[in-house]
C-alpha cells in the first residue's frame, strides 16, 4: 500500500503518520492529527500570514472609506 522505503534508502515519515495517528492524539481522524499535532507550527504560521493580510485589507479599506468623508465635507 504505501511505500516502506525511499529511493535513496531512507524511510519514509508517510509511513509513521498513517500508522501511528490514533496512537500519538487519540483522534480517529488522520487529517487532524497531521495538521493539528504534527504540523502545528507551520498551521500557526499560515494563520498569522492569513490574519496578518486580512488586518491590512480592514485597515487599507478603513483609511479608504475615511478620506472618503472629509472629502464630502
Amino acid at each position: 500500500m504505501n511505500q516502506e522505503v525511499s529511493m535513496t534508502g531512507t524511510e519514509v515519515p508517510g509511513n509513521y503518520y498513517i500508522q501511528e495517528a490514533y496512537n500519538d492524539a487519540h483522534t480517529p481522524n488522520i487529517v487532524t492529527v497531521i495538521l493539528g499535532d504534527y504540523r502545528s507550527i507551520d498551521t500557526l504560521g499560515e494563520q498569522i500570514v492569513i490574519f496578518t493580510a486580512g488586518l491590512i485589507v480592514f485597515l487599507l479599506l478603513r483609511n479608504h472609506r475615511e478620506e472618503g468623508e472629509e472629502n464630502d465635507e
